[in-house]
């Protein structure tokens, strides 16, 4: 669901998401208690939609039509994961500037992030993305 702003609360659906356009940060939601997974900035994920061909085989593997996951929280010194380069289709951490490679599952390309951003597949079912299972590596960073 929505993180934040005018459609806080409600679901994602493949339409809020346009290829190429910077990622929606959400979280995740139980569907069938409804509970919403808000209660830890470690449940911040990023989604953001690109072209499929562009997709490695690995994260094409766990995308819903160029839709990908990934925790919002940088590897680094967990700081939020808040800006997105649209030149180069990269997630960027604003406070030491690591940046990630959404393409190829999560890979630091730039900055001190010892680790790449843990990737959450999703699916699309009933209309909506959803997760299809755990983080793939543990969100946050390891305290220096």
């Amino acid at each position: 669901m929505f993180a934040g702003g005018e459609r806080s609360g409600q679901v994602i659906t493949p339409g809020d998401l346009l290829v190429g356009k910077p990622p929606l940060l959400v979280y995740p939601i139980d569907p069938r208690s409804r509970i919403v997974r808000d209660g830890s900035r470690l449940n911040q994920i990023l989604l953001v939609r690109l072209a499929p061909d562009e997709l490695d085989e690995d994260t094409r593997a766990g995308s819903a039509d160029g839709v990908v996951g990934y925790s919002g929280v940088c590897t680094h010194a967990g700081c939020d994961v808040t800006l997105w380069q649209a030149e180069t289709r990269r997630f960027r951490c604003p406070c030491h500037e690591s940046e990630f490679d959404p393409r190829d599952k999560g890979r630091v390309v730039g900055g001190p992030a010892p680790r790449r951003l843990p990737r959450l597949p999703v699916k699309i079912a009933d209309g909506v993305i959803v997760a299809e299972g755990s983080f793939i590596g543990r969100p946050g960073f390891l305290p220096g």
